[in-house]
């Protein structure tokens, strides 16, 4: 059967103390392994791992005590010469620093390889741990453990536990929130995403609203043939069926009015709608309309064409049915060009 093997320690220069108590761990963990090794054995095998300054002084050392110098005194002697003196107080003053920052298994990894060094046990290191948490954390431990720690190690697996529950806590919550702001998000109509693309962008669209407020809708070519708009959203969208309605609401297309492309509802002239349901006529109106035309116009009395007159004036009257809704989304009071 074969031996099982222990990979070498890395080697140690000298120069850098800071790494020493690391590398010196990892040395008498190697020689743990391999308990029958002598003591000259040990010496030999650490003075292979030393590099420039570290390997001078063990060769000084050697020529200096040669077989008589003993594995303890070597030990003692090399940790002497290398070990950091303000290690201790600053592995304390990082522990001091340390705060919990949403991960528990990152935080105790870090301070258990602190407090190797800082050494903080009974109320000092508990006064160290709930300065770091957040009041979440200590919250949830007091409600499941109300009696007192007698040892650190207890102390900090009741606050890992605990927060871990916290953590798993807010992450379902999150997931929640979510949930909740896509479903509110997935509300908004498509117009609105499709004019957040739209090459003019939200800015002109808002001054197009701003400038129709005060003048009636100008002239403009619209794809089928003729000139002209709608006076009023609730006109266009005359005599189309609410299911169609909502379909159209949620198609990419532009026109509400009969889900074709290439125009905006405000310029549709179609007769019917794309499942073929009958349109009205579309109205004319004349760019040279001014307001107070528009408002002359409609304080006198509105007449009513024959079926088959043409047009008798630059602006046809429409006849709205009272008993006609429009779906929540299509406010009356909106006038900007879908």
């Amino acid at each position: 059967m074969s031996r099982l093997k222990m990979t070498n320690p890395e080697t140690f220069d000298g120069k850098l103390t800071t790494l020493f108590n690391t590398w010196w761990k990892s040395v008498t963990k190697y020689l743990s392994f391999y308990p029958e090794t002598r003591e000259q054995q040990k010496i030999a095998w650490v003075g292979t791992l030393l590099t420039d300054t570290a390997r001078a002084w063990d060769l000084h050392r050697y020529d200096t005590l040669g077989e008589s110098d003993t594995w303890a005194n070597y030990a003692a002697a090399i940790r002497a010469e290398y070990e950091d003196t303000r290690e201790a107080a600053n592995a304390q003053l990082k522990l001091n620093q340390l705060r919990y920052a949403g991960d528990i298994r990152a935080y105790m990894t870090e301070f258990r390889a602190l407090n190797n060094y800082a050494w903080a046990t009974g109320e000092g290191l508990q006064e160290k741990v709930n300065l770091a948490m957040p009041d979440s954390v200590i919250d949830m431990r007091f409600a499941h453990y109300r009696e007192e720690f007698v040892d650190d190690e207890g102390f900090l697996q009741a606050t890992y536990q605990v927060a871990l529950l916290v953590e798993k806590k807010k992450a379902l919550k999150q997931a929640k929130e979510q949930m909740r702001t896509g479903a509110m998000g997935s509300t908004r109509t498509e117009e609105e995403r499709k004019e957040e693309k739209r090459p003019e962008g939200r800015k002109q669209a808002e001054g197009a609203k701003s400038s129709e407020t005060n003048q009636a809708p100008t002239a403009r070519s619209s794809p089928w043939g003729q000139q002209g708009r709608w006076a009023t959203k609730e006109m266009a969208l005359k005599r189309v069926p609410s299911q169609e309605h909502e379909e159209y609401f949620q198609s990419p297309e532009s026109c509400w009015r009969c889900r074709q492309k290439g125009h905006h509802t405000y310029e549709c002239f179609a007769h019917t709608t794309r499942h073929g349901t009958p349109l009205p006529k579309a109205p004319w109106k004349a760019a040279g309309v001014t307001t107070s035309e528009k408002q002359k116009r409609s304080e006198e009395p509105a007449e009513i064409p024959a079926p088959k007159q043409q047009k008798i004036a630059a602006v046809d009257t429409m006849e709205v049915e009272p008993s006609w809704t429009l779906p929540i989304w299509a406010n009356a009071s909106d006038q900007l060009d879908f």
